[in-house]
């Protein structure tokens, strides 16, 4: 999904008239920040984009739909950053998406002076989602998996 630079957005509300937001706020939604549910409505619209099922993300990301639903819908909030990686992952979000998704969601982006993000950041620059398949990666270089071990 194309994101409009802050920038961008900047100087379409720099002129704008108070009975203009209405349809700034409607046209731009995808782009803004909702509090609470910003994370949900970003990676929904990101799937859509994608044309990729909600469903097969569960399946690719090794959680049921019910806990998986709860998570995206923030009914239910984690502390796993691994988790929310690995729902991007399956996704097949870019770096600049699944930074996005961890920023909306309160957690730290993927950074490329941490070994073990950088193995990930290299994974997703090659289009490499499955999260097995990063993993064999990571432990190679003597990091934790992606994949819980239950």
């Amino acid at each position: 999904m194309q994101q409009k630079p802050t920038d961008e957005l900047n100087d379409l509300l720099e002129n704008m008239q108070p009975d203009q937001l209405d349809a700034y706020l409607k046209d731009n939604r995808k782009y803004l920040a909702l509090g609470e549910k910003a994370f949900y409505y970003y990676f929904k619209d990101t799937l859509e984009t994608k044309r990729i099922r909600l469903k097969d993300v569960y399946t690719c990301a090794d959680v049921t739909e019910s806990f998986g639903s709860k998570i995206i819908r923030m009914e239910k909030h984690t502390t796993q950053r691994d988790l929310i990686i690995r729902l991007c992952l399956a996704g097949h979000f870019s770096l600049l998406e699944i930074n996005r998704a961890l920023k909306l969601y309160g957690m730290t982006e993927l950074y490329a002076k941490d070994p073990r993000d950088a193995c990930i950041i290299v994974s997703v620059n090659n289009r490499q989602f499955d999260p097995y398949q990063i993993d064999e990666l990571l432990t190679s270089h003597g990091f934790p998996k992606l994949t819980s071990e239950e």
